[in-house]
């Protein structure tokens, strides 16, 4: 099955070959995807922050007490994105996937747990220009992949890399096996 052109909340696996520390081994949703350029969310790096801790009170109240922040990516750190699985969306158009969006800044956040199934907090964003993305897909440093809902809010984000891609099947298999450093098998 070839990948659609658009990749609006599909995944980007990271290949192994992709060494940048800011990507090494790291899960992308896709928020948007058009001529104009890529904006994603890491879904596996949790920080060691705790989102009540370190967010403004309207944002944390409507997360769980235990919820860390999400290192989102390398752009604009200080930044915060909300995802929320929501019971009834107001707007499908601005879903990622399924009934999973970013949380409009404007809402309501005292009313915000009681409309959504689940909420996570990314600090920062993945980004691309224009065409970047398109060549780095091209170069084989992303692995396109379907999300499901429990990738976004995975309890266990450290083994969400393999997960998806022994999920893809075939030799993403083997892949989705491979050490940390080849070099020790």
């Amino acid at each position: 099955m070839t990948a659609p052109r658009w990749r609006k909340g599909r995944l980007l696996v990271a290949a192994p070959t992709l060494t940048d520390a800011n990507f090494h081994r790291t899960v992308v949703l896709l928020l948007e995807h058009t001529e104009e350029g890529a904006v994603g969310v890491v879904l596996n790096r949790p920080s060691a922050l705790g989102a009540r801790d370190t967010l403004p009170d309207e944002f944390a109240a409507a997360l769980t007490d235990d919820e860390m922040i999400y290192e989102g990516g390398p752009v604009e750190p200080e930044s915060v994105i909300l995802l929320a699985d929501f019971t009834d969306p107001l707007d499908p158009g601005g879903l990622a996937v399924g009934s999973i969006g970013v949380v409009d800044p404007s809402t309501d956040f005292g009313t915000l747990r009681s409309r959504t199934r689940a909420i996570r907090a990314f600090g920062g964003y993945a980004g691309w220009s224009g065409g970047q993305l398109e060549a780095e897909l091209d170069e084989e440093a992303w692995i396109d992949a379907t999300c499901l809902a429990s990738d976004v809010f995975t309890a266990t984000p450290d083994t969400l890399w393999a997960e998806v891609l022994d999920r893809k099947g075939g030799n993403f298999r083997l892949v989705a096996r491979m050490p940390l450093d080849p070099s020790l098998n």
